[in-house]
């Protein structure tokens, strides 16, 4: 199982945005930055976070991206969500019809298996992470920022 690098960078930019000092907000070239990302590519991932309401950006001397929902009700399944879609991992390759469908022992198993998953990634949220997170890693991002 594999996610993409774009769920990889929009759990980092969460958790990075988490750590803001209130009322501070970065810009795509710094959060890139830290993460070693092209802008580009951090800003395709960026957009899909303020669709999905997690995150908001401003214009102007003051403009930036910040965190618009509390860490602690973020889930990792959230963010998850907002980048890959919620469609299942696995599909049987059986004829499409809906007998066989029904009858694909191999796809109800592995349906099981990503409702556990699921289950456990709704668990874990960014502020879980962030309690985590030791001074120096704080200390380096704030630097980036100011």
């Amino acid at each position: 199982m594999k996610y993409s690098k774009a769920t990889n960078y929009a759990l980092h930019t969460i958790v990075y945005l988490a750590l803001l000092p209130t009322g501070k907000t970065i810009g795509v070239k710094s959060l890139a930055e830290v993460q070693k990302v092209s802008p580009t590519y951090l800003s395709k991932v960026l957009t899909k976070l303020v669709k999905s309401g997690f995150i908001e950006s401003g214009t102007g001397v003051n403009g930036g991206y910040k965190l618009i929902k509390d860490p602690k009700n973020i889930t990792f399944l959230d963010v998850i969500h907002a980048i890959e879609g919620t469609t299942s991992l696995f599909h049987c390759s059986l004829d499409n019809s809906v007998h066989d469908r029904e009858n694909c022992l191999i796809e109800k198993e592995m349906n099981e298996a990503e409702q556990k998953m699921e289950d456990y990634l709704r668990l874990k949220t960014i502020e879980h992470v962030i309690q985590k997170i030791g001074k120096e890693m704080v200390d380096h991002l704030h630097s980036v920022v100011n």
